[in-house]
């Protein structure tokens, strides 16, 4: 999707910007469905009984403004792919929780655009440009607004400078690669991704395309339909990643019909880690990477020692990502 940007931030406003966003959500708080979708059946549940709000601020829509009656009756097929499972509540007392939920989903609105013109954000900015009367509400908007540029974009929202309150945002999890090309103007896609890694992971360190729809269905995301913030899944996920190593995308041997599997390329290795992969997991599931302790302890753990021995000098290193495409390079951002 082409994101449009003003000439000016003085001209940025929720219509001007992201207008196609205005009922596009992704499921991803934890639900019991997302949490057996990603678990090995052999594993089990996390240990951490949770309830469902333990993550909270995340499934809230990105909604900046209301939609005009055209397009009540033009998106609806697209609203369906991506409708939150709860509807909010009508209501004196939900006013406020509406008016920080729109808040919330405006700052989205602005972080993405600041992403997308690679340029760091304050909280002067914020609190001036978006939060403006709801200056006392600014702890609250800002989390919900970072936990989904997080858990749906897989942006972190990193404070680099504590006195001016100047944040950066980067790429999550030490991956270089946002699925968004040189050219284009879009929005970062690297959310999908790590949830296709987290997958991979709990499976065993294979997962079979079934199992990855499987999850991706309980975000709202479906095979063939396209979708308002990843495009045509499909393709993003078995050509795009990858050509870009971070997927492998094969045929299971000996079936018939044929079926494929997924698992970590490469340049997944080589970025990140698993255990990086199992925090974010743990926390989409409001708990710590120890409540998965098969994964924590047999994988995540022996991974990160492996990878300390490597970095030592006269150690093996990891494959090189240098074939990486010329066009990864220039949308990448530097961690710090």
């Amino acid at each position: 999707m082409a994101l449009k940007s003003p000439t000016h931030l003085s001209a940025w406003t929720p219509e001007n910007y992201l207008p196609e966003l205005a009922h596009c959500t992704l499921r991803i708080h934890s639900s019991p469905n997302i949490r057996a979708a990603t678990e090995d059946p052999d594993v089990g549940l996390p240990n951490t009984p949770q309830s469902p709000q333990s993550f909270c601020s995340s499934s809230i829509a990105i909604k900046a403004t209301s939609p005009s009656k055209s397009d009540e009756g033009s998106d609806s097929q697209e609203r369906e792919d991506s409708l939150s499972t709860s509807q909010p509540l009508s209501g004196p007392k939900n006013v406020h929780l509406d008016a920080l939920d729109a808040k919330a989903a405006m700052l989205v609105n602005y972080l993405l655009l600041k992403y997308q013109m690679k340029e760091p954000v304050t909280k002067a900015d914020m609190l001036n440009i978006v939060i403006k009367e709801y200056a006392v509400h600014f702890p609250e908007i800002f989390l919900r607004a970072s936990e989904h540029m997080e858990m749906v974009f897989g942006i972190d929202v990193k404070e680099v400078d504590h006195i001016n309150h100047r944040y950066d945002l980067l790429i999550k999890l030490g991956l270089t690669y946002d699925g968004m090309l040189h050219d284009e103007v879009g929005m970062p896609k690297t959310g999908v991704l790590i949830f296709i890694l987290a997958v991979i992971f709990m499976k065993g360190n294979r997962a079979t395309e079934a199992e990855v729809w499987e999850v991706l269905n309980v975000t709202g995301i479906y095979s063939g339909r396209k979708h308002c913030i990843f495009g045509e899944p499909r393709k993003l996920i078995t050509e795009v990643f990858v050509k870009e190593k971070y997927l492998e995308y094969r045929q299971v041997p000996n079936t018939d019909p044929a079926q494929f599997e997924f698992l970590w390329g490469p340049r997944a290795h080589a970025e990140t880690t698993k255990m990086k992969v199992l925090e974010f997991l743990a926390k989409v599931h409001g708990t710590d990477p120890s409540s998965f302790p098969s994964q924590y302890e047999e994988e995540a753990l022996q991974d990160e020692e492996e990878k300390a021995r490597a970095r030592i000098p006269g150690r093996a290193v990891f494959p090189s990502v240098a074939t990486a495409s010329s066009s990864v390079k220039a949308r990448s951002l530097s961690h710090t």
